[in-house]
């Protein structure tokens, strides 16, 4: 009896991880060594490194149930990223998928944060040669009232919608809620002694974050809105044309406006161009960018990288960048990049 109870009991086990044999863990680790201008010869990375897991349960009709976690840390001594980092710091999201398209609920890349690196000369990596932090996002954070040292590209408490894809073009939308989430406190248009956002403060408003986007053939394109937790707006341009195999041109533009808690000079107006060229066995990557405060110095800056694929999954990677505004700063990395 105990015998056909265990054998029933380990059916029942095995017909449940069949029901959820599409989960799948994924990753990589990039590490490498870089240096500045008056700096010391430093480990660092040019990707964000992470360890994740993510899984699809088919629930019949075209209905399909999905979930995605995310790690992210650092290689070079083996914790979890930054000191005051949530453990999923990539995304932790739940949802469902169907006809209508695909809704989710947790933490993750907003609509615009998401769909931008399609635009960016080094696809959207954190490289101190790239763009995607600071030019092709006009300086802009997605999430100002997150506890410090929070990511600047993700919502928490949100939920996002992805459309089907019709004709060419997707609905990206994300929605966050008031909720406080921990954040130190914002001076703003306030004083020291009474902040415009205390610790810890709820939202007056949702956050929002909505792009549409264009693929067809050799053109891409998107058109982006977002209002972070204080009520900073920006919105961008972008395009993209791959007239051959190996080389792909892109160019985008973007206006950040703080005029809700930055009293003057509140705008911020970026803009970067940017190729990929396959050159031998891997990707030549150029981009030059500018970004002007209201009232403040330029900031201009030129990339190049070159990928050498050593497989599908494994490529080194050699950077270099000068970045000019109030002075010049020179910055050389390089390193080795692993997927799995």
């Amino acid at each position: 009896m105990k015998k056909s109870f265990l054998a029933l009991a380990m059916l029942a086990t095995g017909g449940a991880a069949q029901a959820q044999s599409a989960v799948t863990v994924y990753g990589n680790i990039d590490l490498g060594v870089s240096k500045k201008t008056g700096g010391a010869l430093t480990e660092g990375r040019r990707d964000n490194n992470r360890l994740g897991f993510k899984g699809v349960e088919d629930l019949g009709n075209g209905l399909k149930a999905l979930f995605q976690l995310e790690i992210r840390y650092d290689p070079d001594v083996g914790t979890v990223e930054g000191v005051s980092r949530p453990l999923f710091q990539g995304q932790s999201r739940v949802g469902l998928q169907g006809d209508f398209g695909t809704l989710r609920v947790g933490r993750g890349l907003t609509a615009y944060q998401d769909s931008n690196v399609a635009f960016e000369p080094f696809r959207g990596t954190p490289s101190t040669a790239g763009f995607e932090t600071d030019l092709m996002v006009a300086g802009y954070n997605s999430q100002p009232l997150d506890p410090a040292g929070s990511s600047a590209n993700r919502f928490s408490n949100a939920v996002f919608y992805n459309s089907p894809q019709v004709a060419g073009l997707q609905l990206n939308v994300t929605v966050a809620t008031k909720e406080a989430n921990g954040n130190p406190a914002l001076i703003g248009r306030g004083t020291a002694a009474a902040p415009q956002y205390a610790a810890n403060a709820p939202l007056t408003s949702n956050p929002y974050s909505a792009t549409l986007v264009y693929k067809a053939g050799m053109f891409g394109a998107m058109l982006a809105s977002e209002r972070n937790a204080a009520e900073t707006r920006l919105w961008s341009v972008a395009a993209s044309v791959q007239p051959r195999r190996d080389l792909k041109l892109m160019a985008s533009y973007q206006s950040q406006d703080q005029d809700h808690t930055v009293a003057v000079n509140s705008v911020t107006k970026a803009w970067v161009v940017g190729a990929n060229l396959d050159i031998g066995p891997g990707t030549l990557l150029a981009g030059y960018g500018r970004k002007t405060p209201d009232g403040a110095v330029p900031t201009k800056q030129i990339g190049v990288g070159y990928e050498y694929n050593l497989s599908t999954r494994t490529f080194l990677y050699a950077d270099a960048s000068q970045r000019k505004a109030a002075t010049s700063i020179n910055f050389y990395g390089v390193g080795i990049h692993h997927r799995f």
